[in-house]
């Protein structure tokens, strides 16, 4: 980039970076933490009170890609009375090898699609080849990007969806017949019976998807759970299947995992890093018959890696502003 502080707004972030770049980006960055590459500094999360909001920082270096940053940001669940979208964020870039700030970037969008890129890149990886059923549980803002990143890795031939709300499910269904995919509304129970690849795509703070209701086969996105004590899926599912994540660590203490790790019923050696299996580290799914589950709790350097993709686009088009400070 030549020199300047590139900034690239939300609009321009939408033009530049599509789901096909987000799922490169991500899944390199997830291969670059599995080899040592790159690594994510601890994350801060706080509820600041004010406005009910959880504000904090997710960063990291990816010495590969030479990305160093952080996302500043959070959830603040009044917003969408305001015409706002819940989650909001920034991305900070920095020069690596001077520390100067090299790009601000939007990351309302970007969360959204590299978190759609993230559950797709687990699919692409583990989910049987033969998979024709997909299953959404969520149908707010972020599973329409689930949705549509998740249909493009395999044939799918339908949608079942389950939300908390019902009234939601229309807006998921919209997208559905936009990509031309028949929908139906289930029951959870029903969801598990039909989908052979199901995603989690909500805040919930209890099982929504019991280990009896799943099916031989079947492979598991888990991409709501961020924050200690939320949970999507029943514990002993989590234990009954073999678990991939993004980062081991963010997984047993904020993820998925954190309720068998508490209950005993699975160890930390039992996880496996997404990014093995995309270095060919681990052959992935074993059998037709297994049940895979990813742990999708969100790392920041998915955002940094979809952040310097928009940057670096930006810079190169001639659309980027630039600041001096």
């Amino acid at each position: 980039m030549s020199d300047g502080i590139v900034v690239v707004t939300e609009a321009d972030c939408q033009k530049l970076v599509g789901r096909a770049q987000a799922f490169d980006a991500v899944e390199a960055v997830f291969g670059a933490m599995a080899r040592g590459d790159a690594y994510n500094f601890p994350v801060i999360r706080e509820a600041i009170g004010y406005a009910d909001a959880l504000y904090g920082f997710k960063s990291g270096f990816d010495k590969a890609g030479l990305t160093l940053g952080l996302k500043s940001g959070g959830y603040w669940p009044g917003n969408m009375d305001k015409g706002l979208t819940n989650h909001q964020s920034t991305v900070f870039l920095f020069n690596p090898g001077t520390g100067q700030l090299k790009a601000l970037v939007a990351g309302n969008y970007l969360t959204a699609v590299r978190t759609a890129a993230a559950s797709s890149v687990s699919i692409a990886h583990l989910a049987r080849k033969d998979a024709k059923v997909l299953g959404m549980i969520g149908a707010g803002h972020q599973a329409q990007f689930q949705l549509r990143a998740a249909a493009e890795q395999r044939d799918f031939e339908k949608v079942v969806a389950w939300n908390p709300h019902p009234d939601m499910l229309p807006k998921l269904a919209a997208v559905a017949e936009d990509i031309g995919l028949p929908f139906e509304a289930v029951s959870q129970e029903e969801l598990g019976a039909q989908a052979d690849v199901i995603i989690t795509i909500t805040s919930a703070f209890e099982p929504l998807l019991m280990a009896d209701w799943v099916k031989p086969g079947t492979h598991i996105a888990c991409m709501g759970t961020d924050t200690k004590g939320k949970q999507e899926v029943d514990a002993a599912l989590v234990a009954k299947a073999t678990v991939f994540t993004d980062e081991i660590a963010q997984s047993i203490s904020i993820g998925e995992t954190q309720h068998a790790i508490a209950a005993g019923s699975i160890k930390e050696g039992d996880i496996t890093p997404i990014g093995d299996v995309i270095n060919g580290k681990h052959a992935g799914r074993a059998s037709a018959e297994e049940i895979t589950l990813f742990d999708g709790t969100g790392v920041g350097l998915q955002d940094l890696a979809v952040a310097d993709v928009a940057a670096n686009l930006a810079a190169e088009q001639g659309i980027a502003q630039k600041v001096t400070l």
